[in-house]
């Protein structure tokens, strides 16, 4: 694959360079550069910034309002997106849902649904994994009984999900949920959307070692929802599940973020000392560094072919657990190697009046004040979505035929 950018690549690159320039609210990138947390509104603000331009759904095909970007486009978007310093786009809906409607919902759903996501009517979160249900989806537990009143078809749903990012903002969540018992586990899951006002349902934070709240429990106890929001065909939902795991990997690699973290590094490399010279001439550091630039700069390649491969009408398969595999690696290889390029100065905890010349210098680096609360962050990227070594196992499978 070249990866040399042609004229034309090179001018959409410095087109969406100057639509950030223009678009991006200073106050946002600075944010994301320092590591702060992003308020719900700040991400709402993004969404329907890049909605007004008709760039958030750029996976999506131009007749659900998609851009029409290939491969090549959507990964310098992202790369772009990521080095200045733009919010992530909340995946739940423009990434993970959408392109699930858009195979396997019908009509009406995709007349109603998809324009409530990109104009951020809804938003979307995730019910997948539950207490003893995480990589091993098959298990899940929480049930949907089909019954009948006066009012026509519903199920009734009971049971509980967990580590639902981003959960208390949401008005929607799409679940899975166990509509059959006397099959194999995989044939009796079915894909339901659920409105999160509906009463039965409870939020509960979860706090994280960084200390911030994230993810949640959510309980559902006797939730009406109508059989209209039944997904495809009951008891299939494990298909549709597993489609959508496959864009869920490939985003949580996070190629853009790890290029925008490494140049972070390098910039903290170069301001830190050893022994009277720049960490970044440090033998074993400098090996370290180019280590990683060097899975990075391979797993762009990968990423193309991976993104290449959606756009010719395919789904990403095997690649995307390559992707989920080596990006949360380099992710995390990257926030290790930055938390050791401060040394003592990547302490969650230290004394404000001992600030000296050097942590100045460093602090001016966008994103270092932060670095501990990244490190800590940045340990679950290898567990969620699929643990690394459940997606070892299904390369082993689809790939090598073990």
């Amino acid at each position: 694959m070249d990866l040399q950018f042609t004229p034309d690549e090179q001018a959409f690159r410095e087109r969406v360079v100057d639509f950030l320039a223009r678009k991006l609210p200073p106050r946002l990138s600075d944010k994301v550069h320092d590591g702060e947390h992003l308020s719900r509104d700040d991400m709402v603000e993004w969404h329907a910034i890049l909605n007004a331009e008709g760039w958030l759904a750029n996976h999506w095909p131009r007749e659900y309002g998609g851009p029409g970007w290939n491969a090549i486009e959507r990964f310098i978007f992202e790369n772009e997106c990521a080095l200045a310093g733009a919010p992530r786009i909340v995946p739940f809906g423009v990434n993970m849902l959408g392109p699930v409607l858009i195979k396997y919902g019908n009509e009406a759903q995709k007349r109603h649904w998809l324009p409530r996501i990109l104009d951020g009517s809804d938003w979307w979160c995730q019910g997948y994994s539950e207490p003893g249900s995480g990589s091993d989806l098959a298990s899940v537990r929480t049930s949907a009984v089909r019954k009948h009143d006066a009012n026509g078809d519903f199920y009734l749903v009971n049971g509980q999900k967990t580590w639902t990012t981003l959960g208390h903002y949401a008005n929607m969540i799409f679940c899975l949920v166990r509509t059959a018992t006397d099959v194999r586990p995989q044939e009796g899951i079915s894909f339901l959307l659920i409105d999160m006002n509906t009463p039965g349902i409870e939020v509960r934070p979860i706090i994280t070692l960084d200390g911030a709240h994230e993810v949640n429990e959510v309980f559902f106890t006797d939730v009406r929802v109508p059989v209209d929001n039944l997904v495809g065909e009951e008891n299939r939902g494990w298909t549709y599940a597993k489609y959508l795991l496959t864009y869920e990997r490939t985003n949580i690699a996070g190629v853009g973020f790890s290029v925008a973290a490494l140049e972070r590094l390098r910039a903290i490399a170069r301001k830190q000392t050893r022994n009277g010279k720049p960490l970044a001439e440090d033998p074993g550091f400098a090996a370290r560094f180019a280590r990683v630039e060097i899975d990075l700069e391979n797993m762009k390649t990968t990423n193309l072919r991976v993104l290449a491969a959606v756009a010719g009408g395919g789904a990403p398969g095997a690649e995307s657990s390559m992707l989920k595999i080596r990006g949360t690696e380099i992710r995390q290889e990257i926030t290790a190697l930055t938390r050791r390029a401060m040394g003592q100065y990547a302490l969650p905890l230290f004394d404000a009046d001992s600030h000296d010349a050097a942590l100045e210098s460093m602090l001016d680096t966008p994103g270092a004040a932060t670095v501990s609360n990244s490190y800590f962050n940045n340990r679950k990227l290898s567990i969620f979505g699929g643990s690394n070594e459940i997606q070892k196992n299904i390369i082993s499978k689809m790939i090598l035929g073990l």
